[in-house]
């Protein structure tokens, strides 16, 4: 499943045109409240500028009914800021953020068309620097998977299990304990046989793993 990305902390970017500066603030938000916050924080820290404007989408698929998306031009002529930066966030396939561009007027118009390539510059711009300081995260639906292991041989699978997630695009998750020693994975549907194969040939075929639930899952993308 091809699940839109986010990013796992906020960045900042300048950009400026003709004397204007625009101030773009991604931000990370798990609800429409988290973003209001955002944007409210953005107006009393910068307070002397002219114009705040506004683009959010939230949904882990940011697509069908989960989806909320809003965007506002606070003040700039209509359709010249907010929706070109909501355009720039759907198509980059970015979700569960808000994108705040905070302008200070440089006493030169852009006319309606250098507004709307300031406004979404300023985002993709933003964007671009989120990618390349490692910012980025990218969802994938992972299936849990449990390996009950003897307390004996835990150790040695457990260091087996790691290695394995490490080359397979996996997570390893914390283990829980009772009678036996219950090692926790998350692993894409694809990576299954290998895992199975994996764990049959590091326990003389005496281990098996269990599959659970999918889960949604951030993943860092590196630079």
């Amino acid at each position: 499943m091809d699940l839109p990305s986010t990013i796992a902390r906020p960045v900042d970017h300048e950009l400026v045109i003709k004397k204007s500066r625009f101030l773009a603030h991604l931000a990370p938000v798990g609800s429409v409240a988290e973003a209001d916050a955002v944007i409210a924080r953005l107006r009393k820290e910068l307070w002397d500028a002219r114009h705040h404007c506004v683009a959010l989408v939230l949904g882990t698929h940011a697509d069908g009914a989960g989806l909320t998306a809003r965007s506002s031009d606070d003040g700039e002529p209509s359709g010249t800021a907010g929706v070109p930066m909501l355009e720039v966030l759907r198509h980059r396939h970015v979700t569960d953020l808000v994108a705040v561009v905070t302008r200070y007027f440089g006493g030169v118009k852009l006319g309606a068309g250098g507004l709307v390539r300031a406004y979404s510059g300023a985002v993709t711009a933003a964007l671009d620097v989120a990618a390349s300081s490692g910012a980025m995260l990218r969802r994938e639906l992972l299936l849990e998977v449990e390996v009950p292991v003897p307390h004996a041989d835990a150790g040695r699978i457990d260091n087996v299990l790691r290695d394995w997630a490490a080359s397979h695009g996996s997570v390893i998750e914390p283990p829980a304990y009772d009678a036996v020693a219950h090692l926790n994975l998350l692993v894409p549907k694809d990576q299954l046989e290998s895992l199975f194969a994996d764990v049959a040939a590091a326990s003389a075929g005496t281990l098996a793993p269990t599959i659970g639930d999918a889960r949604v899952v951030a993943m860092p993308v590196h630079p």
